[in-house]
């Protein structure tokens, strides 16, 4: 019997010793990335965000590129993401009122048995606890090894009260996350309006920026060639040099600012950088004056309904309230339930498995001391919050005024564009005219062509100024364009919503409520 305990003792101790070995060896060290797992993972990135992706098969429109920016743009697949994260952790948060059940099984051992004696009172009185007992007087009420198993239930009321005011916040928190995701769907569209513009003033000007190139250096090289020969007064050269360097210099920065245009809206669409992007031929009929008919107030009204700023803060000042009541809920007693049924395997027990129940009423002391100090502190940070909710709707009613000026003087900008664009191309034609017959040098030529070239990419930029400007105030009036969900929505299907809902003055100078001209989408499921 005592070489079978040994054996035991044996095995115990060897299994302790390997753990201890194996928590050694098991040290962390640094490990760098291998470069073939980089190289893996970045083909498998290059996979996922070409995925599900539609090819451009045809003119790229305006329209079209706003769909596809909605629905293939990674950041914006990334602020969805956060926002179905967020819904996740309220889904979670729910389960934080239920009970906990719990399940355990163990094992017990002993090397010796454990016996112990007793001592009646009076010899307890008389003498003291006795320093040794005889076997014979000892007993045993447990075995040495024996198996236990236990399946458990606790629930707390305190506990459900947190979960129930933690559930609310995370409640405000996936409505902020929604707001963020509409804040980054407006400067989206902002970027792909200029991107777009962009683009298509370099695609229609490239051709006549390059003519234009090609014919300052040949009238340069001419003028070299005379000055070179001195046929005429020296100065003179140099002067017309002067000009063309400046008129060439004009259009290199020019052809510098157009080429970049393509790579930033393929990145903001999602389309491959390397392939050219033909734009739709684009006409000017979008630029009107529906918003003049459209009163402050009104405006006003709709701004503080709808921003998504202002909202973020109306929910911040939620989490606030609730926090207030979390802190007062802790500070109560609390009432802990518990119910279990058990399992023992050792043999001296008469009832071997066995059903539990516990009530259990407690209270922290301390927060007779540290309530009111707990309390202040969350009521000011409920005072914060309004403060900045606040501080917001000044800054909201800010923009709104600097958004609406903007868009009347970017289109005043864009008249005067238009008739400076016109204007230079009238005497781009006489110019043109007047050197096919050898009437008018070179570099007049080139400087009319220059201007002409200029006056247009100044229209077409301030075209995506009034398109920019816009947005921004349908972005500070909180009004979102009528889409259905992006990843359930097909391109096409898309691209006809967003087309639908481009002109939405005309529903602004409609009387009616501000709640029917807001429509806020609902926080996203799923991206």
């Amino acid at each position: 019997m005592k070489q079978k305990r040994s054996s035991k003792m044996v095995q115990m101790s060897a299994v302790a010793l390997a753990c201890v070995v194996m928590a050694g060896c098991s040290s962390v060290g640094p490990v760098a990335i291998k470069p073939q797992d980089i190289q893996a993972t970045n083909q498998k990135d290059a996979e996922a965000m070409r995925k599900d992706v539609e090819p451009i098969t045809g003119p790229l429109t305006m329209e079209e590129a706003l769909a596809r920016a909605l629905k293939y743009n990674l950041d914006r697949r990334s602020k969805m993401m956060e926002e179905a994260l967020a819904l996740g952790q309220l889904e979670v948060g729910k389960f934080d009122m239920l009970p906990k059940v719990m399940a355990q099984a163990g094992y017990s051992y002993r090397d010796k048995p454990r016996f112990t004696g007793s001592t009646q009172y009076n010899e307890w009185a008389s003498s003291g606890i006795p320093s040794s007992f005889a076997p014979s007087s000892t007993s045993t009420s447990a075995e040495p090894t024996h198996y236990t198993a236990e399946l458990g239930m606790t629930w707390s009321l305190l506990d459900f009260g947190m979960g129930y005011y933690a559930g609310k916040q995370n409640e405000a928190r996936l409505q902020i996350a929604a707001e963020k995701r509409r804040k980054a769907m407006h400067l989206l569209m902002q970027d792909v309006r200029n991107a777009y513009w962009r683009a298509a003033s370099a695609q229609l000007l490239k051709d006549d920026v390059k003519k234009t190139i090609a014919l300052a250096e040949e009238a340069l090289a001419d003028s070299q060639k005379a000055a070179n020969e001195r046929v005429k007064n020296p100065l003179e050269p140099l002067r017309y040099q002067r000009q063309l360097l400046e008129n060439l210099r004009l259009l290199e920065n020019i052809n510098q600012e157009l080429s970049s245009a393509q790579v930033e809206l393929a990145s903001l669409i999602n389309a491959p950088l390397g392939q050219p992007i033909k734009i739709a031929d684009a006409g000017l009929q979008n630029i009107s004056k529906e918003l003049d008919a459209i009163g402050i107030d009104r405006l006003e009204a709709v701004a503080l309904q709808g921003n998504a700023d202002l909202r973020e803060q109306h929910y911040n000042s939620r989490v606030a309230q609730e926090e207030t009541r979390r802190t007062l809920v802790r500070m109560f007693p609390n009432l802990v339930f518990n119910y279990g049924v058990k399992y023992d395997t050792d043999n001296y027990l008469l009832n071997r498995n066995w059903n539990e129940a516990g009530l259990q009423l407690s209270f922290n002391l301390m927060n007779l001391f540290t309530g009111g100090t707990q309390m202040k502190l969350v009521e000011a940070g409920v005072a914060l919050a309004d403060q900045r909710r606040m501080a917001m709707q000044m800054t909201v009613l800010t923009q709104l005024h600097l958004a609406r000026l903007g868009v009347i003087n970017s289109r005043s900008q864009f008249e005067r564009a238009d008739s400076i664009y016109v204007t230079d191309k009238k005497i781009s034609d006489v110019m043109r005219a007047r050197q096919s017959v050898q009437a008018q040098s070179k570099l007049d030529l080139v400087s009319t062509q220059a201007s002409e070239i200029l006056s247009l990419l100044r229209r077409y930029q301030a075209l995506a100024q009034v398109q920019v400007s816009e947005n921004r105030l349908l972005a500070t009036l909180g009004m979102d364009p009528e889409i259905g969900s992006v990843s359930e929505t097909s391109l096409k299907d898309l691209t006809a919503q967003v087309t639908k809902a481009q002109s939405p003055w005309k529903l602004l100078a409609q009387p009616g409520q501000t709640e029917s001209v807001v429509k806020i989408q609902p926080a996203v499921s799923k991206w």
